[in-house]
């Protein structure tokens, strides 16, 4: 390479590397950002950071299965020294009582801005045979405080793996709700279908903003809905794991145990942020060694977050 333009692509890399971590800076202390890459020293530090984890029963999954700590796991990246993952681990042998669910909430005090998470899905358990209808999820919640409750508020992403819900088609589900009825079911609410398998690494995007929720996978916008089916609460940040009732394999003596892996999760608030923009949120505050920042105040006064639901 002539030296002159190994000079120039030099003093390019350190003016890219100057703008992002001068771009760590800014994020890190700017209002309304909240941030987190998963690099605790152990589970338990989860809670200090306002991290629920569930150990109620109820909806979703199946009636009388576990939920508990040991579903929830932080794990080496393999790719990546120093990085590490959250892990959350569902399974069954068939029965209630031989089925973990596994969920992960944070405060509910989120509402419009850009929600981001970093997912790995899967298609196949990591032991056991495969089949069970399985969920896994990224997704903001309120609580459901009665049936049609017209504060209820949900904005989703959901993948079937093993289909589900009276159709066996592999699918993402992308979902805005309105408000619904458990028992009976009876739903009202607007979602996209992408009929596909997504197994494997994506970034996820939501906006909710000026009366649109808009859904990304992969920088690519895959549905926009509106309307009666816009949130009209705070609500918290959630990943769960479970499995669908009437959708389990019949009983075994191995259980079927799946994963699902979040490698960060991200909200600006107020913010329309685009995938692109996320993903250089992201790099700057990596670069800059920032691991968890929470800057969003909770409301006065603070709503709970249950985290069973």
């Amino acid at each position: 390479m002539h030296a002159k333009h190994y000079f120039r692509l030099t003093a390019f890399a350190a003016c890219v590397a100057t703008a992002a971590a001068s771009s760590s800076a800014l994020a890190a202390n700017a209002p309304g950002l909240f941030f987190d890459d998963f690099s605790q020293a152990h589970v338990q530090a989860l809670g200090a950071q306002g991290w629920t984890l569930r150990h109620a029963a109820g909806h979703p999954g199946i009636s009388g299965a576990q939920w508990g700590p040991a579903t929830v796991a932080l794990v080496p990246d393999p790719q990546q020294a120093g990085n590490q993952f959250l892990r959350l681990r569902a399974s069954t042998d068939g029965t209630p009582q031989g089925t973990t669910q596994a969920q992960i909430c944070h405060a509910r005090k989120y509402f419009e801005g850009t929600y981001a998470a970093r997912i790995r899905f899967s298609d196949e358990p990591v032991s056991g045979e495969d089949g069970d209808v399985v969920v896994q999820t990224f997704y903001v919640v309120s609580p459901l405080k009665h049936d049609f409750d017209p504060e209820f508020s949900e904005v989703d992403w959901e993948y079937l793996p093993n289909g589900g819900w009276g159709d066996p088609t592999t699918r993402l589900y992308g979902i805005t709700w309105q408000t619904v009825r458990i028992d009976p079911w009876q739903a009202h609410n607007q979602a996209h279908q992408e009929k596909r398998s997504v197994a494997g690494w994506h970034t996820l995007v939501l906006q909710i903003q000026g009366g649109k929720t808009r859904h990304y996978l992969d920088g690519v916008l895959l549905a926009e809905h509106g309307g009666r089916n816009y949130p009209v609460v705070p609500m918290s940040i959630n990943f769960n794991l479970w499995f669908s009732p009437g959708g389990l394999l019949p009983v075994s003596k191995s259980p079927r145990v799946y994963e699902q892996d979040v490698d960060w999760v991200l909200h600006a608030k107020d913010q329309l942020l685009t995938p692109l923009q996320v993903d250089a949120q992201v790099q700057a505050l990596r670069a800059g060694g920032h691991t968890a920042i929470d800057k969003i105040a909770p409301g006065t006064p603070a709503l709970a977050s249950t985290c069973d639901f």
